[in-house]
């Protein structure tokens, strides 16, 4: 499967786009705002690309070149942009209900979290601190967290956009589990092994 660093270049167009807001105005315009949203159709997508400042841009960068090529090589990229696009879409979605704005991609990320949380739920990450875990696990935290988040008073996070985000990849991940999922990996590697075992038969017998 061609690998084409779809994740990484979405990285650098974020980056691009942030320098950008700086030049030049245009958070304004392409910023998910619930009350323009009919006026501004376009911003349920461009809204993924702009951040607010450097942490906020340094931290969804750094999952999606993460998670993102690890997601991407296991599923390769037509099906990675699908679900990147269509979480961030539904992420949108979920912000527009509960938030007057929104920009960011971190609804779209954590759709890349829940795909592979079941594709590859045994994959260890490591938490604050270094702490190892689980992908399955660290997706509960992180859902858990964010499930807290909705109903506390803290503003500035798009908690719902995340949830919505988490559950679209989830969703993805179960349809995609019968041709990606950890099982058919090993189904895989034990087909090679048994395909080479007869190859080296066949050189001690012929060659």
């Amino acid at each position: 499967m061609k690998y084409n660093w779809y994740a990484i270049k979405i990285v650098i167009i974020c980056v691009i786009v942030f320098i950008l807001q700086f030049i030049f105005p245009i958070t304004e315009n392409f910023a998910l705002v619930s009350s323009e949203f009919l006026f501004k159709p376009w911003t349920i997508v461009t809204y993924l690309f702009l951040h607010g400042d450097a942490s906020h841009i340094f931290g969804n960068m750094f999952a999606l070149a993460l998670f993102g090529s690890i997601l991407e090589k296991i599923i390769g990229g037509k099906k990675f942009l699908i679900m990147f696009f269509v979480s961030g879409i539904i992420a949108g979605m979920g912000s527009i209900t509960f938030y007057e704005a929104s920009i960011g991609a971190s609804g779209a990320i954590y759709g890349i979290f829940g795909t592979l949380a079941i594709l590859r739920p045994k994959m260890t990450v490591y938490m604050g601190l270094g702490v190892p875990m689980p992908m399955i696990a660290a997706v509960f935290f992180w859902a858990l967290l964010d499930f807290l988040g909705f109903f506390s008073a803290a503003g500035g996070i798009a908690y719902a956009a995340h949830l919505f985000g988490l559950a679209f990849g989830l969703a993805y991940g179960f349809y995609l589990k019968k041709d990606y999922g950890e099982n058919i990996r090993l189904k895989r590697k034990s087909k090679t092994s048994v395909s080479e075992e007869r190859i080296r038969e066949w050189e001690d017998r012929w060659m």
